[in-house]
């Protein structure tokens, strides 16, 4: 009978000695770790994410006439389809002068849509919107959105997106625009909003 042939093995490494290895030098080896002993008499410290001067309760006191609303890019095609003037529709809405706002990063990924839709990108340049600048890495709209709502609570949220208004929710004091019924909604915005302050 023949030797059996024996198949290589990829990526096989030499085996190492472990630096606690008995075997090693005192001074080679590594030192194992000492705890440290906690003082049962010390403070405990822990951080907690500090509340927003801005709301009261669940009432945002930034949020007033002219609006600015964040807009998301589905938004954009979803008002096309539903023929809606972004802009005087969102005034229908809240009964206010709105300020549409348009970040980079919406900009990007309109951008990136490429010529189907051509006529939100249109839309996206109007100069009666707003641009936004973005700072961080990446164009990804929906973790800038929610980044920027987070830092500064004066903005409404426009978007069709499921998975951002559930992330959206779970910031108080932001409200969501939508669309329903071939108009704008909007989701926990307080009665007294459009009242005037005096």
């Amino acid at each position: 009978m023949g030797k059996q042939k024996e198949t290589r093995k990829y990526a096989t490494m030499k085996r190492m000695l472990s630096l606690r290895d008995q075997r090693l030098k005192e001074k080679d080896r590594l030192k194992p770790k000492k705890k440290e002993k906690k003082d049962p008499s010390a403070l405990k410290e822990r951080e907690v994410p500090q509340h927003p001067s801005c709301l009261f309760f669940q009432y945002n006191t930034q949020l007033g006439p002219p609006y600015h609303i964040l807009v998301d890019t589905n938004f954009i095609n979803f008002s096309i389809k539903a023929k809606l003037d972004l802009v005087q529709s969102t005034m229908d809405c809240l009964y206010a002068k709105c300020i549409p706002c348009i970040t980079d990063c919406v900009m990007a990924d309109t951008e990136k849509l490429g010529q189907k839709y051509r006529v939100a990108l249109r839309i996206a340049k109007d100069p009666r919107f707003e641009r936004l600048p973005c700072t961080h890495k990446g164009t990804y709209a929906d973790d800038c959105l929610v980044q920027r709502v987070t830092q500064h609570k004066c903005y409404i949220v426009a978007t069709v997106d499921r998975d951002l208004k559930r992330r959206i929710r779970k910031i108080p004091g932001v409200p969501i625009m939508y669309i329903s019924n071939h108009r704008y909604n909007i989701e926990r915005m307080p009665d007294d909003y459009g009242a005037p302050r005096f």
